[in-house]
């Protein structure tokens, strides 16, 4: 059951946790990193002292964040064009990282693509899509930058943004499911082969925190409703706030983190062991194909895409 008065237990602090300029002399590159939990990271790196290029699709939205970050933070921070599913572009955000910065000593693998819908629905382009952003995107990254690490002889912290629902599966995100499982087994196997490099590779998992770009695609309704919905499914009461996971995340990639390796922390409210780990999409089960035709319209009119 949920915690009738949350904050009065479990405050929410949304100043850094580490001392300032935990991160000076870092450089960051962070995908998905013009919106939503990548610009919550990108912005405490920058406040905590490292040189920030943030990667994206839309160019107009990464250059309002780098300047709304660079107002905020006083720090250094570069907007990069980048589809992660295209290799070639993959190369040249690279290129231009080293060019403005040199290479990245954290690189975390953010970007994504997710939407609920009946799997039945499902074009094979919709699935493949989820998964070529997901897991092929995350791997055309890592691989890039870590070929350029392993010929310099620098090391790295890698992180990669992933789902606890990515080892307990979850109805209405299959393709984010398996898409997720493999960056996390992708992370593990990587962080046993190229730990000998200075690399570390590890994954946060985090459950339901209201951001516009992923709770407008997970839910139909607004983002006001979708948190009241998932805050009720966690002990806690409620959901959590991007400035918490910016803190986590910052404390993994930094010198403090630098004996962990391999490792997926959940950080979802303890929601998964209360037996409903899928969370609000369990309450889909009893959607009509009526209801999810609306849905899937309302997901068309938000990506632009004609075609799921």
């Amino acid at each position: 059951m949920a915690c009738k008065e949350p904050t009065k237990f479990f405050p929410v602090r949304k100043t850094p946790a580490l001392p300032a300029n935990a991160l000076r002399g870092k450089v960051a590159f962070v995908t998905g990193g013009g919106s939503g939990l990548g610009k919550a990271m990108a912005t405490l790196f920058a406040q905590l002292g490292a040189r920030v290029a943030i990667a994206a699709r839309r160019m107009e939205v990464l250059e309002k964040t780098a300047q709304e970050i660079r107002q905020k933070t006083g720090g250094e921070v570069v907007a990069i064009q980048l589809d992660v599913k295209n290799p070639a572009e993959v190369a040249k955000a690279a290129d231009e990282c080293v060019s403005k910065f040199g290479l990245p000593n954290i690189v975390v693998n953010n970007a994504a693509g997710n939407f609920i819908m009946a799997t039945e629905r499902l074009s094979p382009n919709a699935f493949r899509t989820v998964i070529d952003i997901v897991l092929i995107g995350t791997a055309n990254v890592t691989l890039e930058f870590g070929r350029r690490l392993i010929q310099a002889k620098q090391g790295c912290s890698f992180l990669s943004i992933t789902t606890p629902y990515a080892r307990h599966g979850a109805p209405f995100v299959v393709p984010s499911a398996a898409a997720k499982a493999g960056v996390e087994n992708f992370a593990r196997s990587l962080a046993s082969e190229w730990g000998k490099y200075g690399m570390r590779f590890n994954c946060i998992a985090p459950g339901p925190i209201p951001t516009e770009g992923a709770f407008g695609r997970l839910n139909p309704g607004s983002m006001e409703d979708a948190s009241a919905v998932a805050g009720q499914t966690l002990p806690e009461g409620r959901v959590g706030e991007p400035e918490e996971l910016a803190n986590l995340a910052a404390f993994v990639v930094s010198d403090y983190g630098t004996w962990l390796n391999g490792s997926v922390i959940d950080f979802d409210g303890g929601q998964q062991f209360l037996g409903n780990g899928a969370g609000f999409t369990n309450t889909l089960h009893e959607k009509t194909p009526e209801d999810w035709a609306q849905i899937e319209a309302l997901i068309r009119g938000r990506t632009g895409k004609s075609k799921m």
